[in-house]
């Protein structure tokens, strides 16, 4: 959305509601400027299901959990997720080794993943399974089939909103 706010003609008020506006709040909106533009509703993680999908987990926990990720984790997360929950360890490292926004060398994908456990002790369930289980013997890593589908919808509220997403340039920097 572009705003134009002309400081010779609008007052004040008028342009604090349009900028409210467009931020989707609507405070005092129509007493300031009754003929304001409608504000596009935001999505946000409260629009997200709340039941359970397995193990306590629900969207909002899921959209929670990788919105607090540092952004290198986030993107292998969501590489695993896209290959359907299951992907080797060689193929993580390959396709990170030289990725054009988020490079991670191989030696450090485990190191990038660790953040994954200490995230899920502080926002996922209590007693949940690891949301990535990793297969030392047969060198992989898997997400539950259930929880691949939540991260999906996870993911995509992600999309639309990135500044709630931590360590993006208009992100909360928590």
């Amino acid at each position: 959305m572009r705003l134009t706010i002309d400081t010779e003609t609008d007052t004040y008020e008028r342009a604090i509601a349009a900028v409210q506006a467009a931020f989707g709040l609507r405070p005092g909106v129509s007493v300031a400027w009754p003929d304001a533009p409608a504000a596009e509703p935001r999505p946000g993680p409260q629009d997200l299901a709340d039941n359970d999908l397995v193990d306590g987990w629900t969207d909002q926990l899921l959209f929670h959990m990788i919105a607090s990720l540092a952004p290198g984790a986030r993107a292998v997360l969501r590489r695993i997720t896209e290959l359907g929950g299951t992907a080797s360890y060689e193929d993580v490292q390959h396709h990170f080794a030289d990725h054009p926004t988020n490079p991670i060398p191989p030696s450090k994908i485990g190191g990038t993943l660790t953040s994954i456990k200490a995230v899920q002790r502080r926002v996922g369930p209590d007693g949940a399974d690891p949301l990535l289980q990793r297969d030392e013997r047969a060198r992989h890593y898997r997400i539950d089939v259930v929880l691949v589908t939540g991260l999906q919808r996870a993911f995509a509220l992600a999309d639309t909103r990135p500044d709630l997403l931590r360590g993006e340039p208009s992100g909360p920097t928590t």
